[in-house]
């Protein structure tokens, strides 16, 4: 996947922006990440701290050897798995992508990652960290998502697919990703951390997560409430948690997170893996379908300049989640036909908590983490690779 590759993305490009005119509404979308602390874009850490892809390894079960309490410091195993391809669907250009994503793999001792970074219009987009593109946080966006998708499938090809705008271009960019996958006949997922207010015409734009062997995750958002593409039925939908530690460090469980999004959409009718919890969820799309780490401290790497900062940084929201989850389900291996097919599969599972930790505690908004699915973490968060 090199020369051959970018000729075949320059062949589709065409064909995709002329697909975009089926979408029935202009839309513009944000990113579900914000900076711990905005002063690490003047003053970066030094090395990185918070969260990292050896503790969600362990915390999640990704791992053989486990280490107790999963302590930042000391805990060492990643994920070796992966295979096919992730596409990560972002908005503009993020000039230090390659290089950024190298520094990261070798800090934590993930495999050197089979990186490509595209342009869905087939010219280069208009830098992510300048802050003049969306809402300024494109670029460090981007990093999150290479990073941790990477993290947790190592062996898959990464793709970084960037639309030209944070609007309709993102369209483009997932159509381009899906026929990208088709040409090489490959299977894998498609990851997008971002997400806009949902709409009566939204339906009409299903159709762009419908590519086969392909399951689409999309975060729920970083507010309480729901947002699209999370809403469609055709996407697996990812929320956020809590992770909570002892004073020493050690992790204990994790918790609903107060700003992760979730609800019932407004627009979008309840999908067939959901029929069994229509006395929760109604008559409409229930979001999220399951839940990872969004609200606790995570690092990544970026020193695209700008908005994106210059080294290591803390972030959190739901667009860690997203990635995450999608390089968990490619390390699993079983590459289902569809996203509902994966969430056909996840559904079956409510309960086992060999593949499910339950979440149970506090709240997202108006409503409260339960024992079972809910509108904060939905089936809860993964347990190992079973049942993905």
């Amino acid at each position: 996947m090199n020369h051959t590759l970018r000729a075949a993305l320059l062949a589709v490009a065409a064909l995709a922006s002329a697909s975009l005119l089926t979408a029935q509404i202009t839309r513009q979308f944000h990113t579900n990440i914000r900076l711990t602390d905005p002063d690490q874009l003047i003053h970066p850490l030094t090395t990185p701290a918070g969260e990292n892809p050896a503790t969600f390894a362990c915390i999640y079960g990704l791992v053989s050897v486990i280490n107790p309490g999963c302590p930042i410091a000391g805990t060492t195993a990643v994920p070796t798995g992966g295979s096919g391809v992730i596409v990560i669907v972002d908005a503009y250009d993020y000039p230090t992508a390659a290089a950024d994503l190298a520094t990261f793999s070798a800090q934590f001792g993930l495999a050197p990652a089979k990186f490509h970074q595209m342009y869905a219009s087939g010219s280069k987009p208009t830098s992510g960290c300048t802050g003049t593109g969306g809402d300024g946080n494109w670029g460090l966006e981007e990093s999150l998502d290479i990073e941790y998708a990477h993290a947790m499938a190592p062996n898959a090809i990464i793709v970084l697919m960037e639309a030209a705008n944070n609007g309709n271009a993102l369209y483009t960019a997932i159509q381009a990703a899906n026929k990208l996958i088709a040409h090489h006949n490959l299977k894998g997922e498609v990851s997008m951390s971002w997400g806009g207010s949902e709409s009566s015409g939204e339906t009409a734009d299903d159709s762009n997560f419908t590519q086969p062997n392909v399951t689409y995750f999309a975060s729920s958002g970083d507010a309480p409430g729901t947002i699209y593409p999370s809403t469609s039925p055709n996407v697996v939908a990812v929320g956020g948690t809590v992770i909570d530690r002892t004073e020493f460090g050690d992790y204990t469980q994790q918790t609903a997170w107060l700003d992760g999004g979730g609800g019932e959409s407004s627009v979008e009718p309840l999908p067939s893996f959901q029929t069994s919890l229509s006395g929760i969820i109604g008559t409409r799309r229930g979001v999220p379908d399951v839940a990872l780490n969004a609200g606790t401290p995570t690092a990544i790497y970026n020193t695209g300049g700008g908005t994106c900062g210059a080294g290591w940084e803390e972030v959190e929201g739901t667009s860690i989640s997203a990635p995450s989850w999608a390089g968990i389900v490619n390390s699993a291996g079983t590459f289902n036909a569809s996203s509902n097919a994966q969430n056909t599969e996840m559904y079956s599972e409510l309960g086992d908590t060999s593949v499910f930790t339950d979440i149970t505690l506090d709240s997202c908004g108006t409503h409260s983490a339960k024992a079972g699915w809910d509108f904060c973490t939905g089936l809860g968060v993964p347990n190992g690779l079973t049942g993905k």
